[in-house]
């Protein structure tokens, strides 16, 4: 093994246990952050127990967890049962590692290791585990593998409301995995590439070069698929806990059951991020390229914004959660089906329509002026778009009859 292919092998290993535990930490304070947004919404104190101002509830729920006795129900597959948590969790924490969130960092070193033998490495290395070519791609295939594991859940635990949990979400995913992917297939037609990174240097490129600005209505639609995805609120019907107890983890305890807890702020996180680098130009600092030049500082810089903006996002992602009642299942499918899958398709209809038209008018122009046409071209479309759902018409779930008036004389017959 040459000294080189050793260095880089020594960079990834130290990247992806410092990006675990990056994840591990920021999804754990994730919670305490929900913790305390929820309770200043309602006007209550909060966590305030466990350190400074409840600084350390997080350690405090995790011993309790690894601490508390496992329950494994008599009656059910006991291999499922304890594979179901892993399946759901090993996407949710792998997935952040394929996303940039910085600007590459220089590094240099070149030292022997006794009898490990030489080591070197010299040049720029991505802020991202894996700065995977199909990064794109991988996300949105790998991210599906988690309702494996609520569908086990739920089957495993020979429960009904644990069943019927992994069967909500089962349908759940197939309902909006199709109108996400199809969300982002705009955003293909203006890079013409599915490497993350590539994306992200697409969207420095001036004024307008947010992808939020010439295709606003896919990200509605990644949002709130985003939101579906990640089973929350309105969209937790796998674990309504008015109609299924706890859903798909009612028989589950200990670690076992924060592993469901874990992976769920995982892919919030996750779609946090995404959107991020989709749609809010990533780690790029808008209107210089003083972040492209390569250094410590500039690595630090664009990972600060790009963390500002991914904090923004989970505040939303809480704040709908907080602020939102619960769909009815029927609701959920009609929004899904009839909604947001009819958009995507129309609209990527007419991105694919108006970006050759808008290439052969500007053709040589700056790429700015292409998004600032398209961005023009998405206002009505999200007027009308938005005028209509306004209505209440389009997600009225199950049929609602008409009941004609009933007279006087007939209600005393």
């Amino acid at each position: 093994m040459t000294p080189d292919l050793k260095g880089f092998l020594l960079v990834t290993i130290v990247k992806l246990l410092i990006s675990f535990l990056f994840v591990l930490v920021v999804v754990a304070y994730t919670t305490l952050l929900e913790r305390w947004l929820c309770a200043w919404m309602q006007d209550r104190l909060g966590p305030n127990r466990a350190g400074p101002r409840g600084i350390l509830q997080p350690v405090a729920d995790g011993i309790k967890n690894i601490l508390k006795e496992e329950m494994i129900p008599g009656s059910s597959n006991k291999l499922l049962f304890v594979v179901a948590p892993a399946v759901a969790l090993f996407p949710a924490m792998a997935l952040p590692m394929v996303i940039a969130w910085g600007a590459p960092l220089p590094v240099h070193f070149d030292f022997t290791l006794g009898p490990l033998g030489r080591f070197a490495f010299d040049g720029l290395t991505s802020m991202a585990v894996a700065d995977l070519p199909v990064g794109f791609l991988f996300v949105l295939a790998f991210s599906s593998l988690g309702v494996y594991g609520i569908a086990l859940a739920g089957w495993s635990s020979n429960n009904k409301y644990s069943l019927m949990g992994g069967l909500r979400a089962s349908a759940q995913m197939i309902s909006y995995e199709i109108a996400l992917g199809l969300s982002l297939v705009p955003i293909l037609l203006l890079t013409g590439n599915v490497s993350l990174s590539e994306i992200v240097a697409r969207q420095q490129q001036g004024a307008f070069g947010w992808f939020i600005f010439p295709l606003a209505l896919s990200a509605f639609v990644f949002m709130v698929s985003s939101l579906a995805e990640t089973n929350r609120v309105p969209f937790d019907l796998p674990e309504a806990e008015s109609e299924l107890v706890a859903g798909y983890h009612s028989e589950y305890s200990a670690m076992k059951f924060s592993a469901f807890f874990i992976a769920e702020y995982a892919n919030m996180l996750t779609a946090s991020m995404m959107f991020s680098t989709l749609f809010l130009g990533g780690w790029g600092i808008p209107f210089t390229t003083w972040d492209e030049q390569g250094g410590l500082l500039q690595t630090l810089v664009t990972g600060t914004f790009f963390f500002a903006r991914v904090a923004a996002l989970i505040f939303i992602f809480i704040w709908l959660r907080w602020t939102l009642p619960r769909f009815r299942f029927d609701q959920l499918m009609a929004l899904g089906w009839k909604v947001l899958l009819p958009i995507s398709m129309a609209y990527l209809l007419l991105i694919a329509g108006a970006v050759w038209g808008v290439d052969a008018l500007l053709a040589g122009a700056a790429p700015w002026t292409r998004n600032l046409a398209l961005f023009v071209i998405n206002l009505p479309v999200l007027f009308l778009v938005f005028r209509v759902l306004d209505r209440g018409t389009l997600v009225s779930g199950s049929y609602r009859r008409s009941v004609p008036a009933v007279s006087r004389r007939d209600r005393a017959a």
